[in-house]
Formats: C-alpha cells, sequence, structure tokens
C-alpha cells in the first residue's frame, strides 16, 4: 500500500499528542514547528526521511519504531 508508513506515523504521532492533552498548536510549539506541519504529518500528507523521523523521536523522547509501529 502506497504511503502506508506516513499514515501510521501520522496515526501514531496524533495519538502521542493526544495522551499528551495538547492541541496541535500547542504540541507543534514544544516541537518547534509549525502547527500546519504537524498537521500535514498527522495527515500522513508528508514523506518524512529517516533522519527527520529519528529527529522527531528525539524531540518526542521516543524511539523512532514506535513513530512507525503498527496498532
Amino acid at each position: 500500500m502506497e504511503g502506508r508508513l506516513q499514515k501510521q506515523l501520522g496515526q501514531n504521532l496524533k495519538a502521542h499528542r493526544e495522551a499528551l492533552k495538547l492541541s496541535q498548536e500547542a504540541f507543534a510549539a514544544e516541537l518547534g514547528m509549525h502547527r500546519t506541519y504537524v498537521g500535514d504529518l498527522e495527515r500522513g500528507n508528508r514523506n518524512l526521511s529517516l533522519r527527520a523521523v529519528e529527529r522527531l523521536a528525539e524531540k518526542l523522547d521516543l524511539d523512532p519504531l514506535l513513530l512507525l509501529e503498527e496498532n
């Protein structure tokens, strides 16, 4: 399936944000990103490099594989 990992990363990112009880705007501010970029990530509309996934996971203090793991 095309874009499966992008969509999975988005779902996992959104679940993590919701577990923290943060709005997209507050979450984006914590990550040093723009809210619309975070929204694009959550919808699976961004094709991140592996290094970008690693950096995002570092900011979230997560193992990068958790962002790609199917639930």
